[in-house]
């Protein structure tokens, strides 16, 4: 990856000539923006010469504790690497600083330039990489749900919902769609969609979602997926930075209410040809699309099981896996419903797409797009067949199969030659290693529950 050309540093520091510092940002294997802060004089210098990490950024656990059994720590010196900008990212923090603060994506390199295996970004490029080969695009659109929690713990030191700015009443319903819960959070909601505006990230809906004080933002269809990822990324940090300056805190844990709903990343497909036709679109109308939009279907089908450590990459996400909350259990699909995994919406034909509904709020956003087109290529490639598809409620038909343990979960990507080849098997050593370790400390952690069931009753 060669140096980008300083003029885009150099045009930006022109037209904002009251940012201060620059944040240098990398997402880690948890999705959490790592990284260093830069005066802006040394902007210039960063687009030219790039700004060294150690490649430990990709071992740390979500403390921030380098797992060694990824290899990427002491054992290998702990050596630094190489990341260069990512054109378009550069832009102002707008809720940050009183708009001094800028911000910037990286991606890391190896020394001789070839992209860094651990680097989630660059696994996902290895996997579009099959999609180029192939004369096909990509077109995705990421729905990201998100509580709004209160900064004060209630007197038992649990998570609770915020009070409305506008009543100052704690919300204790669903209100799912609601336009008032809409209206008593719109200063909040307006800051937002003011600082993606200013950042360029293109914010479609928003609307309440299922659980007091739980919220959705969905980001518009991007014809390439990297872009789209980046996109995520930045705008989860914008939302948690924005609730803070409202007094909140805004979490993509995916189950911080054992009682409410989870919050989930959705994540629509379609691909295009090189004439840049929907390959999904059937001639006939038939709303459940072409054979190629089946073949995508039985590989995410196929690769699933395979694929929850992915989905669901920490101890809280298998919390979220329960019946009766619109969380898929098995592997199923069917048109325009919303108890199945893989759903294909309803619309018109030229925008038939697939909407996959497993993962977890707190995943990785790239991990997640590449497993996904990984499982797509690979249903195409072996021209599968998928089941028939469900008509009506699919958890009274179809019995959960989806492993709802991290330690399965982990087992089944290790066995996956699949996944391995497409996202490559020096990566998934170090996330293997990694995830493990962080199941290890968890283990080691007494609950509160445990206390209350066993200590005097065994």
């Amino acid at each position: 990856m060669p140096p980008l050309p300083v003029d885009e540093a150099r045009d930006f520091l022109e037209r904002h000539p009251d940012i201060a510092s620059i944040d240098l940002l990398i997402s880690d294997l948890n999705g959490v923006p790592r990284g260093k802060r830069i005066p802006r004089e040394n902007l210039e210098k960063a687009y030219r010469d790039g700004v060294n990490l150690p490649a430990s950024v990709f071992a740390l656990d979500i403390l921030g504790n380098t797992i060694e059994e990824t290899g990427l720590g002491l054992s290998s010196g702990d050596g630094d690497r190489v990341c260069r900008p990512i054109p378009g990212t550069l832009m102002p923090s707008p809720w940050l600083r009183n708009g001094r603060q800028a911000q910037l994506l990286m991606t890391m390199i190896e020394v001789d330039d070839a992209p860094f295996f651990a680097d989630p970004r660059q696994v996902l490029f290895r996997v579009l990489e099959r999609f180029r080969g192939a004369g096909l695009r990509p077109v995705v659109a990421v729905e990201m749900e998100f509580y709004l929690v209160d900064r004060q713990r209630d007197g038992l030191g649990m998570t609770q919902p915020p009070c409305s700015p506008a009543s100052g009443e704690r919300a204790t319903h669903s209100q799912l769609y609601s336009i008032s819960e809409l209206d008593e959070y719109a200063d909040f909601l307006e800051e937002i969609h003011s600082a993606a505006r200013t950042q360029g990230l293109p914010l479609d809906t928003a609307l309440k979602e299922c659980a007091p004080g739980q919220f959705e933002i969905n980001l518009i269809h991007c014809d390439d997926a990297l872009t789209a990822c980046d996109s995520a990324v930045l705008l989860r940090r914008l939302i948690k930075g924005v609730a803070l300056r409202h007094g909140f805190e805004a979490t993509f844990m995916a189950k911080p209410y054992g009682e409410e709903a989870g919050s989930g990343t959705h994540v629509h497909i379609s691909l295009l040809d090189e004439a840049g036709r929907n390959v999904f679109a059937a001639e006939d109308q038939d709303p459940l699309g072409t054979p190629r939009l089946k073949q995508a279907v039985a590989g995410l089908l196929a690769l699933m099981p395979a694929s929850m450590a992915l989905f669901a990459p920490n101890l809280n996400s298998f919390r979220r896996f329960q019946p009766g909350l619109y969380v898929p259990m098995a592997p199923t699909w069917g048109y325009d419903n919303r108890s199945v995994a893989v759903r294909i919406p309803s619309g018109p034909n030229e925008a038939r797409r697939i909407e996959h509904r497993v993962a977890g709020a707190d995943v990785n956003p790239y991990l997640l797009m590449a497993t996904l087109l990984a499982a797509i290529d690979h249903g195409l490639q072996h021209r599968a067949t998928p089941p028939p598809a469900i008509t009506g409620n699919a958890y009274d038909q179809v019995a959960p199969s989806l492993t709802n343990s991290w330690c399965q979960a982990l087992a089944l990507l290790e066995d996956s030659e699949v996944l391995a080849e497409a996202l490559g098997r020096d990566f998934l050593h170090v996330f293997l290693a990694n995830r493990r370790a962080e199941r290890d400390q968890a283990m080691q952690a007494v609950s509160k529950l445990e206390y209350d069931w066993y200590l005097r009753q065994v």
